[in-house]
């Protein structure tokens, strides 16, 4: 029960360019190439990912992607 309320209690809102972040990183894309389908910098893919881990409370893309379907994200 703790489990479930601290997932629910830390789980932040991403924003629509985070989602669209997510679910190329779900498709397997790199950074450059996610850069290239938003048309923005590699650094700025850089500041999303490192902002959806933290707001997920993932440390791994393997984490990530199991917190996107638990949540039907992607």
């Amino acid at each position: 029960m703790k489990k479930q309320q601290e997932k629910s209690a830390a789980a932040i809102p991403l924003t629509e360019r985070e989602l669209e972040v997510l679910r190329l990183i779900e498709k397997e894309f790199s950074n450059k190439e996610i850069a290239t389908n938003l048309f923005i910098s590699e650094r700025t893919v850089e500041t999303h990912r490192k902002n959806i881990l933290r707001k997920t409370q993932t440390s791994s893309v393997i984490g990530l992607i199991k917190y996107a379907y638990e949540h039907k994200l992607v």
